[in-house]
């Protein structure tokens, strides 16, 4: 699987054993940087991870932040990424398997170093089951989303 891997500053010092773990699984990464601590915005590096999988570049994606929820939100608000944060295999495999999770988020003031391989592994080995209630769901998702870029939710002015 062709993954796409990005952090802000906070998540730097994850990201390096992440991209050890995936490649060493046979995984291909694309890594969208930062490439140090030195102050980022995770804003940037999430889109940057949430472009390459929507475009079909990478099949899924990783984003490290300090807590990973900023990275979450962010993700999120690309069309056609869903991005969420994990810090626990069972919401890492759940989330794949039925909801067709693309874009898994970490924190790295949260979780270790130890933790976030096996939560890696969980994501990257997970497949979307394909049952009845999981495709229903999801296209419910994406019709909140279709309607998202109709505006339905704007605001009038």
């Amino acid at each position: 699987m062709r993954l796409a891997v990005g952090c802000d500053h906070a998540g730097f010092p994850l990201k390096a054993g992440a991209l050890r773990l995936l490649t060493s699984v046979g995984h291909s990464v694309e890594d969208l940087g930062t490439d140090s601590t030195e102050p980022v915005d995770y804003p940037d590096f999430a889109r940057r991870v949430a472009e390459a999988v929507v475009s079909g570049s990478c099949e899924r994606g990783v984003v490290i932040c300090g807590s990973g929820v900023g990275a979450s939100v962010a993700a999120s608000k690309v069309p056609g990424v869903r991005a969420a944060l994990c810090h626990d295999v069972f919401s890492a495999r759940q989330g794949v398997e039925d909801d067709d999770m693309n874009v898994i988020c970490l924190g790295a003031r949260v979780i270790g170093p130890a933790l976030a391989a096996e939560v890696l592994r969980a994501f990257v080995g997970a497949q979307f089951s394909g049952a009845e209630r999981h495709v229903r769901r999801l296209r419910k998702i994406i019709a909140i989303e279709e309607d998202a870029r109709r505006g339905v939710f704007d605001k009038p002015k």
